[in-house]
């Protein structure tokens, strides 16, 4: 898995996201990945880093569920 680094990624059903940073859950030490939606109410989200880096099937397409776009 590479490094989630913060930046502007694209999820795969087109969506920006702005990656704030990488932390960790206070109980389990997990990686979660801090990131807020770039449209609508512009909400914050987080999520495994694993599961974010994973990629998914559409189509009979392997893709990436979030994809960098732009770094910072």
């Amino acid at each position: 898995m590479s490094a989630i680094i913060p930046g502007i990624y694209r999820h795969y059903k087109g969506n920006l996201y702005e990656v704030i940073g990488v932390a960790r859950h206070s109980e389990t030490e997990e990686e979660q990945v801090v990131y807020r939606a770039l449209y609508g109410n512009y909400g914050l989200w987080v999520r495994p880093s694993a599961m974010f880096a994973e990629t998914v099937s559409l189509n009979g397409e392997t893709l990436p569920r979030f994809c960098l776009v732009q770094a910072f």
